[in-house]
């Protein structure tokens, strides 16, 4: 997933570091583009219209995808791939032929644990993928009977139970460089959180940041002043994808699909000279 994982365990066996790498490498072998036999390479290589059965985790990820798409009205696709490589975001050497359909998921079709393209378009699981792996860690260590720990994968972090100092997880959540931001400092107790900025991946170009967050509607890079979106859930691949999907649609029609769901979020946006912060009513109530 081109990052790093840790994690911080409450009386952890010695073959802990093991079962996650495990778990981590089952992922890694469905889901990751930029491994060539992995499942979801291998789907997208196929002629269209051919079906192809899907493990379950790679299945349950991309039903979520695809639920989110919808709810979002398609800022959150899991069928961007050829967007992201044709901008150099992802492990494509060259852009992919020919215009995509818009949106991309919907040429994405389901039964039962099969799926197939419809056009030519391609899975990348990048918003929501790391999030669905701190989730597969989580429930592993529970699996093991361990119920006090703090994970982390590439920013993406899910807490459960609490310290030996019966302390809870406390993170403050990933601001980004250079922006002057109140801290948000949260305690992760059963709860995940998820962060998505433009600071991570990006290049400039002309002077221009062009972000890694692809809008499906334009087939191009978001050009909001978005800098940071962080969300919390009980789920950290929904925490992924909520982030991914806010930040796409910006501060007005982001925080506001936000707060309709009931979503903890908050919002970084770049200004001429200073940071410009947006809360959710239900990131609020947390805090009071």
């Amino acid at each position: 997933m081109g990052t790093i994982w840790s994690a911080r365990i409450v009386d952890a066996p010695t073959d802990c570091a093991a079962l996650i790498e495990t778990v981590l490498a089952r992922i890694i072998a469905q889901m990751s583009n930029w491994e060539a036999e992995s499942d979801i390479s291998r789907f997208n290589r196929l002629p269209l219209g051919q079906w192809m059965s899907l493990p379950d985790e790679m299945m349950a990820v991309l039903r979520a995808g695809l639920d989110m798409a919808r709810l979002s009205g398609g800022a959150f696709d899991p069928a961007i791939g050829n967007l992201v490589d044709r901008w150099g975001f992802g492990p494509g050497k060259q852009a992919a032929a020919g215009t995509p359909p818009s949106p991309p998921w919907q040429a994405i079709e389901m039964d039962g644990f099969r799926a197939r393209r419809l056009a030519p378009v391609a899975l990348d699981f990048s918003g929501i993928a790391k999030g669905y792996a701190v989730d597969a860690v989580a429930q592993a260590l529970k699996t093991r009977s361990l119920h006090h720990f703090l994970i982390e994968i590439g920013g993406e972090l899910r807490g459960e139970g609490v310290k030996p100092d019966i302390q809870p997880w406390w993170v403050d959540a990933e601001s980004p460089p250079g922006l002057a931001v109140p801290t948000l400092r949260i305690a992760l107790c059963g709860l995940s959180v998820a962060t998505s900025g433009d600071y991570r991946r990006f290049r400039m170009e002309g002077g221009r940041r062009l972000s890694h967050s692809i809008d499906p509607a334009t087939g191009a890079p978001i050009t909001h002043d978005v800098a940071a979106v962080t969300v919390l859930h009980q789920s950290a691949m929904l925490a992924d994808a909520w982030a991914t999907a806010i930040t796409v649609l910006g501060p007005d029609r982001g925080m506001a699909l936000a707060t309709r769901h009931g979503i903890a979020a908050r919002l970084i946006g770049r200004t001429s000279d200073q940071a410009q912060e947006y809360m959710t009513p239900a990131l609020a109530a947390m805090l009071d």
